[in-house]
Parts: structure tokens; sequence; C-alpha cells
């Protein structure tokens, strides 16, 4: 039912039919970057990132790749503080998840993304990517880090 609110990851492991990817999101002021899984759910890929505009349009784009790659659900990267606080940008992924939300029937979760782009951000540094190069790239592989977190996770609550 479509306006339902997101759910933690073991809820939604109970949840997840067989078979069908995940897609995974890094929600930003001025993008979005995006990841699917495999259908096996062991692999998060980056996909793309897209330039937010307005949410109706941006909205639209998502849910139509999501109806694209079959997917069973969509985890979304929460920038909580390193102190476990949430700032004005996690308030702000939190009602860009709720408006989602409102627009599909699939369950959508969180996932805890401190450090995520520091952490890409890294090893792009180390495979020794330009500035300009690493900036097309951070959103997306930001996107494949947060949705290889939950897929690892989910893989431990099937165990």
């Amino acid at each position: 039912m479509p306006g339902a609110a997101p759910i933690s990851i073991d809820e939604l492991a109970l949840r997840l039919p067989p078979g069908r990817p995940l897609v995974g999101l890094d929600v930003g002021t001025k993008t979005i970057g995006i990841a699917v899984s495999d259908r096996g759910r062991r692999i998060a890929t980056a996909r793309e990132t897209i330039r937010r505009t307005k949410f109706g349009p941006d909205a639209a784009r998502l849910l139509d790749l999501v109806q694209r790659e079959l997917a069973a659900a969509v985890i979304i990267g929460l920038p909580i503080s390193m102190d476990g606080t949430e700032g004005p940008r996690a308030q702000s992924t939190r009602a860009f998840a709720r408006n989602l939300a409102g627009l599909t029937d699939l369950p959508i979760a969180f996932w805890d993304e401190r450090l995520s782009s520091a952490a890409v951000e890294r090893m792009l540094i180390a495979a020794d990517r330009s500035r300009a190069r690493r900036a097309v790239l951070v959103d997306k592989l930001a996107a494949a880090y947060i949705l290889q977190g939950a897929l690892d996770r989910l893989a431990q609550i099937g165990e």
C-alpha cells in the first residue's frame, strides 16, 4: 500500500521475495546516486547518478528504474552523524523516503550511511582518479557501498 513508512532491514528480510534485486539510493542535496543488486542479492553495482530537479520528476525517474529492474525493495542511505544523531540531511532524507513511499507499494528501508562517501572517496584517490572523475563517480559508488552493506546484513539475517 503506497504511503507505508520505511521499515528496518530486519523487517525487510522477512518480506523479500526471492530472485528480485534491490535498488540502493544515496540521496544528496544535488544528486541521487543509484545502485542495483544482482538477483541473488549478493553484489551491488553502481548504476547511475541523476541530478536532482524537483521531487516529482526525480521520483518518476527512480520508480521507472525500479520497475524496469523488477526490484523487490529500495534501500536509502540515511546520513546519521558520527555521534548517532540525525541532523538536517537525515531529516531531508527521511522526508524524501516518506514522499517516495507514497508513490509505490515497494518496501523502503534505511541503511546507516556513515562514512560511505568518505570511504568511496578514499578508494577513488587510491585508484588515482582525478578530482573531476571522482566527482562524477562518488554518488553512484556511495549508493553501491550503501546497498552492499544492506545486502551483507540481509545475508547475515538469512543464515
